[in-house]
């Protein structure tokens, strides 16, 4: 038999970076939200004497051996399991290779939800081991295992679900331009040490910032943050933590605090990506979006609409300009918690 997962992309609500910290990371506060565009992960998995791993994917860029996260993610969980098992991962790439969506960290998720079907994994126990896995693979990987409206603090590895947001239109804008994240981050330091900005002064700013994006969300993190474990994630496993609310992007208007630190650095050593976020924002008019921002540290771009017509406004805006702006447009929406989990599996194939 073979599992198939739907593997979900993600935007950042609002992206804050630190000062460069003695341990080399950045402190970061961000609102991580799921949408409904995915990647298609499929494991086949049986236990055995030796483990065995073969991954294989359409995209000739996506890396087939222990670099993959999907691959890390699987090594791992078979090591703290005590379980040795043949397994193959294949997987249908569907959104863009390093464009700030997540997809490799999801696919790693993804990988693991369908291991865990494959092999039948008890869920007693198996939890909070989990969380920390995806932490240690990656910064990003853990609010793939919430889903939906997701705040992340630290590195964004210590992730809390917030109330859902009401279900929104989206469009992403995907750039042939490229951008590398470890630049983004130079650029960003350089920025920092221009500005006097240290890691003690941006960890108090920060503090603020996770205060705020709380409240703005209905307050969903109590004092004390229960519920996180030693490794500083969340100890949950997937379903509904929190029905969906009033979409707080409506209520707070989206405060101006909500807004991508990286776009300071990226904008300015690709400004084609500013002019694709005004397209996509179109202020002043009556299709403006409700939010448009950069993901992650790019190059993908999204923007959020109340109605799909507005939507779909902002994305006949791109096409009109694909050829000069060199960017494609896809159409999704937001996808909440108790959807995100409902849609992962596919039925079971034999």
């Amino acid at each position: 038999m073979s599992t198939a997962v739907r593997s979900h992309a993600k935007i950042n609500l609002g992206l804050h970076v630190g000062a460069p910290r003695s341990d080399g990371f950045h402190g970061l506060a961000t609102v991580y939200q799921t949408l409904e565009v995915h990647d298609l992960v499929t494991v086949t998995a049986r236990r055995a004497a030796v483990t065995e791993l073969c991954l294989t994917s359409n995209d000739s860029r996506v890396p087939t051996d222990h670099r993959n996260t999907a691959w890390k993610m699987v090594s791992l969980a078979l090591d703290a399991l005590g379980i040795c098992a043949e397994v193959e991962i294949a997987i249908d790439k569907r959104l863009p290779v390093q464009g700030g969506l997540g997809a490799g960290s999801a696919n790693a998720v993804a990988a693991l939800v369908g291991l865990e079907r494959e092999l039948e994994i008890p869920m007693d126990g198996w939890m909070a081991r989990r969380l920390a896995i995806a932490a240690e693979v990656g910064s990003d990987v853990p609010l793939f295992l919430i889903g939906g409206t997701v705040l992340g603090l630290d590195r964004g590895q210590e992730v809390y679900p917030l109330p859902d947001v009401e279900p929104v239109w989206c469009v992403l804008a995907l750039p042939e331009t490229g951008v590398s994240t470890p630049q983004a981050f130079r650029d960003w330091d350089a920025l920092c040490a221009a500005e006097g900005l240290t890691a003690e002064a941006s960890a108090r700013k920060l503090n603020e910032l996770s205060r705020a994006y709380a409240s703005a969300f209905a307050g969903a993190i109590p004092q004390g943050r229960p519920g996180a474990s030693s490794s500083g994630v969340l100890s949950h496993g997937g379903g509904d933590l929190a029905g969906p609310q009033e979409s707080a992007l409506v209520r707070t208007g989206i405060k101006s605090w909500i807004e991508n630190d990286f776009e300071q650095v990226v904008f300015h050593q690709h400004p084609s990506l500013a002019e694709i976020k005004r397209h996509l924002a179109a202020p002043g008019t009556p299709e403006a979006a409700l939010h448009a921002s950069l993901s992650g540290s790019g190059s993908a771009l999204y923007g959020l609409y109340q109605a799909r017509g507005d939507a779909e406004a902002a994305q006949a805006r791109l096409e009109q300009q694909a050829e000069i702006l060199r960017v494609r447009a896809t159409l999704t929406r937001t996808l909440p918690r108790s959807a995100y989990w409902r849609e992962m599996l596919l039925p079971q194939r034999r």
